[in-house]
């Protein structure tokens, strides 16, 4: 089978098609014939060698969907011919064939297309589960730093949908800005956090896909028993000054939390998932697609993920008959 491996850490030009043979399923695991695979920005972070441990040589990408092939030992052969969703941890997606735990694999609605689905499988499972981490609710305000990846798009809709007072998001262009509000943002800030007079100076929530150095000043923005959730950092973790940021207003209570989906249980993970693939089918929540590119392009989608072009997921398919 054709897969896309991290030959050198570093730049995008370090991931190389190779062949390699199909791997076969281990006890508790299934073989997906690939017929999509997401590329996140965790993906990105591994190739450059932000995550400690070195991925060369290593299946780039952790999430496909597609249909079950085969099933190792202790999996129901009931799973055979599935169409599924499958995280494969931090590598094995970007090939033809992927292994997966069995508890890490969701049924797919017949309605939804396996781009969609890794579209929305991980990103939007964070973005909800992330929300909760924050004890988020009806009325309240958020503010989605680093909104136009698609966690921080799925966040915008996630709390749209159960009633937010205000939404506001950080990005990049006005276009970008103009697209969020249609799904569902109503206040536009710049990368700063700054550019929108009519919004509050301070919001109940802050959700955050970028981390980096800038930490501190979004701290700051948070309203006396607010709540900071961190769920992605592609700028880089924050600085240590940030718990000087939290002690500094220690009488306004304000919060700092991470979440990471490898805090949930499997099962409540597939739960939350299969609702939000079916409030897709039902249009609830849109899955935004970037662009679609060959799996041999790999390369070319992690180089608009450097660039910050991407506006949704970038998403790869095998050329399988």
């Amino acid at each position: 089978m054709r897969a896309v491996v991290i030959g050198d850490v570093g730049d995008a030009s370090g991931l190389r098609v190779v062949e390699r043979e199909t791997p076969s399923p281990g006890p508790g695991q299934v073989l997906v014939r690939t017929e999509a695979i997401g590329v996140g920005g965790v993906d990105a972070m591994i190739r450059r060698g932000g995550l400690g441990a070195s991925a060369v040589g290593t299946v780039a990408g952790g999430e496909v969907a597609g249909s079950v092939s085969a099933v190792g030992d202790r999996v129901d052969r009931s799973w055979l011919g599935r169409r599924v969703w499958a995280a494969t941890g931090t590598s094995g997606a970007y090939a033809e064939h992927a292994v997966a735990g069995v508890d890490d694999v969701t049924e797919l609605p017949s309605a939804l297309s396996s781009v969609d689905a890794v579209t929305l499988g991980s990103a939007a499972t964070v973005a909800h589960l992330a929300l909760a981490h924050a004890r988020f609710s009806a009325g309240e305000s958020v503010l989605v730093r680093g909104a136009a990846g698609s966690i921080g798009i799925a966040a915008v809709q996630l709390a749209a949908r159960v009633g937010a007072g205000s939404v506001a998001v950080t990005t990049s262009s006005a276009d970008r800005g103009r697209r969020l509000r249609e799904l569902g943002a109503t206040h536009v800030l710049d990368r700063s956090g700054a550019g929108d007079a009519g919004m509050a100076d301070t919001v109940d929530v802050v959700l955050d896909v970028v981390g980096g150095a800038d930490v501190p000043a979004f701290l700051d923005r948070l309203s006396p028993n607010g709540r900071y959730v961190l769920v992605g950092a592609v700028a880089g973790f924050p600085p240590p000054e940030l718990a000087a940021s939290l002690l500094r207003t220690f009488q306004l209570s304000r919060s700092f939390a991470t979440f990471s989906l490898a805090s949930v249980g499997a099962t409540e993970r597939n739960r939350v998932r299969e609702q939000l693939f079916l409030a897709a089918v039902r249009g609830d929540l849109a899955p935004v697609v970037h662009s679609v590119l060959p799996l041999d392009q790999a390369a070319e989608a992690h180089r608009q993920m450097d660039r910050g072009t991407v506006f949704g997921r970038i998403v790869l398919v095998p050329d399988q008959p």
